[in-house]
């Protein structure tokens, strides 16, 4: 309702990230499992689509960007820059490496006029408890749902009345 009144405000990485991400425009079938090459190469293969779903500011760098540390090769499957939030962006899949790219980006890529570096985990399922219990709370990496189609119109009416209801209720409480 806000959003509505007062129209889209950025102040924080969240007001940005979407979440969830619906990846229809790829294409996928939505009842086969997908490997994290072949998501990411849909993505890749409809990027202006892709932008246009993530949100406003968003510009493409790279695909699969390599980096060596400490002798060892790493590839962070999506290199985004947000000009909004002058901030890069890194997409990925695995959570277990995420925190060490958004490290490395802050420590060795990014500039000091630039903001701190966001990780955007792509989850098919995700569980925000999971997620809060995994990383640090300041670690400036988010967890975004995917799904590919978005939902069937009873889902849709019933997200819709929870969000009445709980908008309702913070202005009671206001």
């Amino acid at each position: 309702m806000r959003l509505a009144r007062e129209g889209l405000t950025i102040e924080k990485p969240e007001d940005v990230i979407k979440n969830p991400i619906t990846l229809e425009f790829l294409g996928l079938k939505p009842e086969a499992a997908y490997t994290e090459s072949k998501l990411e190469t849909a993505i890749i293969n409809k990027m202006q689509q892709f932008l246009l779903e993530m949100g406003k500011g968003f510009l493409f760098e790279k695909r699969q960007k390599h980096f060596v540390f400490d002798e060892h090769n790493f590839y962070v499957d999506l290199i985004f820059y947000n000009r909004l939030l002058k901030s890069y962006v890194l997409i990925d899949q695995d959570l277990g490496q995420m925190q060490m790219y958004v490290n490395y980006y802050d420590r060795y890529i990014k500039q000091d006029f630039e903001n701190p570096t966001i990780g955007i985990l792509l989850c098919e399922q995700k569980s925000d408890a999971l997620v809060e219990l995994t990383l640090p709370k300041d670690s400036n990496i988010y967890a975004a749902q995917y799904s590919l189609y978005l939902p069937d119109k009873a889902v849709l009416q019933s997200k819709l009345k929870e969000w009445i209801e709980e908008y309702n209720d913070n202005e009671q409480n206001s």
